[in-house]
């Protein structure tokens, strides 16, 4: 089978709702989520989804790919965000990519390696760019709720 077309697991749609709800209740609703076209990504997508507000928009963005161009990606979404500066983004993607997103959005020089499901929070604005607020895992969040 192809990896684009690998199906999230039980585990992974645990892990899923668990930062889903976790997201909801730390911080306002998302105005756009945007997923990679493969099957897992647009699943994982849908679960979050369903714990954000009515107005909140599921869109697939091709770039968002594994082997996608962190660069190209970042002017993409600089020009959303023109027209729409106070965006909420959820962005659903795969690792390198994701690592290198980091990287363009918050930290030069630094690409941050991620687990399954993991968030990376980030506070960013094109005129400005961007600060890490924190990362979490489905095995951290884990230990903070025991």
């Amino acid at each position: 089978m192809q990896d684009s077309q690998r199906q999230l697991t039980v585990r992974g749609q645990h892990e899923v709702n668990q930062m889903a709800l976790w997201l909801q209740q730390h911080y306002a609703a998302f105005d756009w989520i945007w997923a990679s076209p493969y099957t897992r990504t647009r699943q994982t997508a849908e679960l979050m989804l369903a714990k954000q507000a009515p107005f909140s928009q599921l869109d697939i963005v091709p770039e968002l790919v594994p082997d996608g161009d962190a660069a190209v990606f970042k002017s993409y979404l600089d020009a959303r965000l023109a027209d729409t500066p106070d965006a909420r983004v959820l962005l659903v993607s795969h690792m390198p990519l994701v690592s290198f997103l980091v990287e363009a959005f918050s930290q030069p020089g630094q690409t941050p390696v991620f687990s399954t499901a993991q968030l990376a929070c980030i506070d960013y604005r094109p005129e400005r760019g961007g600060r890490l607020l924190e990362r979490l895992s489905p095995q951290e969040l884990a230990l903070l709720s025991v």
